[in-house]
């Protein structure tokens, strides 16, 4: 009898090990995780650069840290924006240096320089690319990458992609083609708002539809994450979340953030110097009906709390914030878990809309065409209706076919 109970705890033990690791198989792994288990030795004798910045961890060390510990040889590092551990706030320039971690240099891509210089990859054979994407054109790491893979090609280098989930999923696409006029930094291929594509996609479009200054075509490739599916938003990953940048601590930031990010196109605050960027907004002279609130939160389905904050300067998230040390009336952003029901552009332009209306010194700027990619500030300005994007949308669903990977 006990050997037969002990035969079915063993029986139960092993099925047990076995569901775990069926699901541990399920998992969600990004092209980093994937480097490291099946194409480490194809690093060997290879000077690798590194373009990264905190959120590039595996088992929460930074991968810097982990490439080095396993022998790889490490050379350079690239800092986009933020910094390459992530020190600098949004906007905030930075400047050539060097890692206190590790001692290596660390090259800027977000100063007076964006693309590597040919001084910069002398001493590389191997640019290692893993910055995250937010799924939306103004987000500049997708530009820093297409300038990168212009720097590779001209001067005889080689880049790996480590591919990640685009945490808005692959299905979401939203808002219009940029265009040409209001192309920059924050705005660099003609893709919608939110393009519903990874950093590895991105990539063979940028240079499959010739979006890139290329003379000749860079040798790169993109190590793809495994367990992500295109209906997959970043909660169902099972990934960690780590702040991509200072002003997106969650993913409810981030998820709110293609539709509120208008209002850094404009004079009020977009929450930046408050714990909520992106999902706090307002201004001292802004007024705020429950009514207005109760239609935007049936239409959108989200909830929309009437609140006074006042934006305060936070050192390395929020330095000078605008509206500094004044007090605002807004309205706060939550969601309420099921975020297939909001499109969160179309959201941020009804907000927009309603600040214009309840605003008494409402303005916005020229910013907005860029973040946006069409002439918003007069279609606001002229209190004309918002033109759709279904056309815009269905013709980049169709010219992107041929370059997911997913």
């Amino acid at each position: 009898m006990k050997v037969t109970f002990s035969l079915v705890l063993l029986s139960l033990f092993l099925m047990s090990c076995s569901i775990q690791q069926d699901h541990k198989d399920d998992l969600v792994k990004t092209g980093a995780e994937i480097l490291l288990d099946e194409h480490l030795s194809e690093l060997q004798g290879k000077r690798i650069g590194l373009v990264m910045n905190p959120t590039s961890r595996v088992d929460g060390v930074h991968m810097v840290d982990t490439l080095m510990s396993l022998g790889v040889n490490v050379t350079a590092l690239f800092a986009a924006e933020h910094g390459f551990r992530g020190e600098a706030g949004a906007g905030e320039e930075i400047t050539d240096g060097e890692d206190q971690e590790t001692g290596l240099p660390v090259f800027s891509l977000y100063g007076s320089t964006k693309k590597p210089t040919a001084e910069m990859l002398e001493n590389i054979d191997l640019i290692l690319f893993d910055l995250p994407d937010m799924g939306v054109r103004f987000y500049t790491y997708n530009s820093t990458m297409g300038l990168v893979m212009e720097a590779v090609a001209e001067n005889d280098k080689e880049m790996w992609i480590l591919d990640r989930p685009n945490p808005l999923g692959g299905n979401y696409v939203s808002g219009w083609i940029l265009e040409e006029e209001y192309k920059s930094f924050v705005g660099s291929y003609p893709m919608p708002i939110a393009y519903g594509m990874t950093m590895g996609e991105i990539a063979q479009m940028a240079v499959g539809e010739g979006w890139l200054n290329l003379e000749t075509e860079p040798n790169f490739r993109v190590i793809k994450t495994s367990g992500w599916d295109r209906d997959m938003l970043w909660p169902e990953t099972g990934l960690p979340w780590i702040a991509p940048s200072p002003n997106l601590p969650t993913f409810e930031h981030v998820f709110a953030y293609p539709g509120t990010v208008i209002f850094e196109g404009t004079n009020l605050s977009e929450g930046r110097g408050t714990p909520d960027p992106f999902l706090t907004i307002g201004a001292p002279e802004f007024k705020v009906q429950e009514s207005d609130l109760t239609e935007l939160e049936n239409k959108h389905s989200v909830e929309l709390e009437a609140i006074t904050f006042t934006p305060q300067s936070i050192p390395g998230k929020a330095p000078n914030p605008k509206l500094e040390g004044q007090k605002c009336k807004g309205i706060r952003i939550t969601f309420g878990g099921d975020y297939t029901k909001t499109d969160p552009v179309k959201l941020g332009l009804d907000l927009l809309k309603l600040a214009q209306a309840n605003t008494a010194d409402f303005e916005i700027k020229s910013f907005a065409n860029k973040l946006y990619g069409i002439d918003l500030k007069s279609i606001i300005e002229n209190d004309e209706d918002i033109p759709s994007w279904q056309s815009d949308v269905e013709a980049f669903k169709e010219q992107r076919v041929k370059y997911l990977l997913y």
